[in-house]
């Protein structure tokens, strides 16, 4: 046994929505807070305790735009983790790809300051 005691990083797990039309357009919200207020982004956020990344993705893609879509309509695209992509810490990102109707109506909710 070793007496050093080594630090690990506080890491936080979040889930994002890549939702695509089936004419091709990609759904972004405006960040309503900082960091990167004011710029596009997918809709997306933390994964709260006693629930998957792909319960979290779902939540949040309504939460954020009032676009439902079904855990099996996730698929998954990649997890990002590069240590230094987040101002506020150290994030670890798992992300979805869902595909929706081309009339589908987004509506900025939460922390969302915009939906397009």
């Amino acid at each position: 046994m070793s007496d050093t005691h080594e630090m690990h990083a506080t890491i936080r797990y979040t889930a994002d929505v890549i939702a695509v039309t089936d004419d091709g357009r990609v759904l972004l919200i405006k960040r309503g807070g900082p960091p990167f207020e004011n710029h596009w982004a997918l809709p997306g956020g933390h994964v709260d305790d006693g629930e998957s990344s792909r319960q979290a993705a779902v939540r949040e893609l309504e939460e954020e735009t009032g676009v439902r879509v079904a855990e099996d309509e996730l698929r998954l695209v990649g997890v990002w983790d590069q240590p230094d992509r987040d101002p506020r810490g150290r994030y670890v990102t798992v992300t979805y790809l869902a595909t929706v109707p081309a009339d589908t109506q987004a509506i900025a909710g939460d922390d969302a300051r915009d939906a397009r």
